[in-house]
């Protein structure tokens, strides 16, 4: 059994651990809300163009689009999204497995895409082919990095080094629910697509507003993904440091009711012997 010096190092060890996790937690927090906020703001502009999209999808044919043709696929490409740092619980594991998954299913070539260090160190030692590698998002993914990792999927689907281009990333629910996804970036496949297009009128002509708008379609679609992977990510790790800042909790208890009975079966020692000794003396 332990004696009283290590389980007060123990505790005061733990308890220092503690502080940490609190303040991880907090700090996870504020992120959380403010990456929240983005998330529930970008989405309504996302489905919007996603509908737009569809309906011009239905006026014009989409063979004659580079971006929305299909063609056969010699090499299927898969952008993971994971994040940069660890401490948020099954997170990245998740959508590690759920990529390894894929692959293992997949019968045609594959290529990775990365964005984040964890995904891009755990298959770079599985060697996995990786064609393009993004690290240092940041907290707070912007425009101008979507819009560059949109255009370089894009030229890559374009001069045929991949000719099927899906995002990996994880969809936020909430702080407790973020689910690992799969979702088709290119050939662009916008939902309602084969609608008609309605009583809508297109300036200069639908070909010519569709052919504009599937770049920024793109770089709207990597940028949602960006959001719900960073929004998922905080609220995986608040819930992580909030469990871990319990669970020391529940350690710190144990030992210190451990380091009470061992005092009491110290104090009750001393009590013996200085009985034995008085009556010794007898």
């Amino acid at each position: 059994m332990p004696n009283m010096r290590d389980l007060k190092r123990r505790i005061r060890s733990i308890r220092s651990t503690q502080h940490i996790t609190r303040a991880m937690k907090m700090v996870a927090a504020a992120k959380l809300r403010k990456a929240q906020a983005q998330v529930t703001a970008a989405r309504p502009y996302a489905e919007k163009l996603e509908e737009v999209i569809g309906r011009l999808t239905g006026a014009v044919d989409p063979e004659t689009q580079p971006l929305a043709a299909a063609r056969e696929v010699k090499k299927a490409g898969y952008v993971l999204i994971t994040g940069d740092r660890g401490l948020a619980g099954g997170y990245n594991a998740n959508l590690i497995r759920l990529t390894e998954e894929r692959l293992q299913a997949e019968e045609r070539p594959v290529a990775l895409v990365t964005v984040g260090r964890k995904g891009r160190d755990y298959f770079r030692r599985r060697r996995v082919e990786i064609v393009r590698s993004f690290t240092d998002i940041g907290d707070e993914p912007d425009l101008i990095q979507a819009r560059e990792l949109a255009r370089q999927l894009v030229e890559l689907y374009l001069e045929g080094s991949l000719d099927e281009v899906n995002l990996i990333y994880t969809r936020f629910y909430s702080a407790l629910r973020q689910v690992p996804r799969i979702d088709r970036l290119l050939p662009i496949q916008a939902s309602g697509a084969g609608e008609e297009g309605g009583d809508y009128i297109y300036e200069p002509s639908p070909a010519e507003v569709l052919k504009s708008l599937l770049p920024r379609y793109c770089e709207i679609k990597v940028y949602q993904a960006l959001l719900e992977a960073k929004a998922s990510e905080h609220g995986a790790r608040m819930t992580a440091m909030d469990n871990a800042t319990e669970n020391a909790a529940e350690m710190i208890d144990k030992l210190t009711l451990s380091f009470n009975r061992a005092r009491q079966a110290a104090i009750t020692r001393e009590i013996v012997e200085v009985v034995a000794g008085a009556d010794a003396l007898k």
